[in-house]
């Protein structure tokens, strides 16, 4: 479903995949995540996906109230605190795409997929 804003000239309608791509390159700017990961659903394998593709790594679902739930896959670096990088994600990811499209983030949930040394 789209997104939906209604303005004085009209009504605007935001697909989740712009979001997504919004979102995806939000979170890449934090620091300790090295990307967005994809599942083989096949294998059960973790690929690290490009800055081409991020939005394959992210899902977003847009309710009946306009309000918008995202889910990340994420290849995180070696050695950084979960938790913080999860709350680091989470509170400008919220920040970021609230301001960007005038709706509001319901919830975020972040599924760590890989852990990567980063060189």
């Amino acid at each position: 479903m789209k997104g939906k804003m209604n303005t004085d000239l009209g009504q605007v309608l935001i697909s989740p995949e712009v979001i997504a791509k919004y979102a995806g390159t939000t979170a890449c700017e934090c620091f300790g995540i090295v990307g967005m990961a994809m599942v083989s659903v096949k294998d059960g394998l973790v690929k690290l996906l490009k800055r081409d593709s991020l939005s394959k790594g992210i899902n977003v679902t847009i309710d009946e109230n306009n309000e918008i739930s995202i889910e990340f896959h994420v290849i995180i670096a070696y050695g950084v605190n979960i938790s913080t990088i999860a709350e680091n994600i989470i509170s400008s990811v919220k920040y970021k795409v609230e301001a960007y499209t005038g709706m509001t983030v319901k919830k975020i949930n972040i599924y760590v997929e890989g852990v990567r040394v980063i060189d």
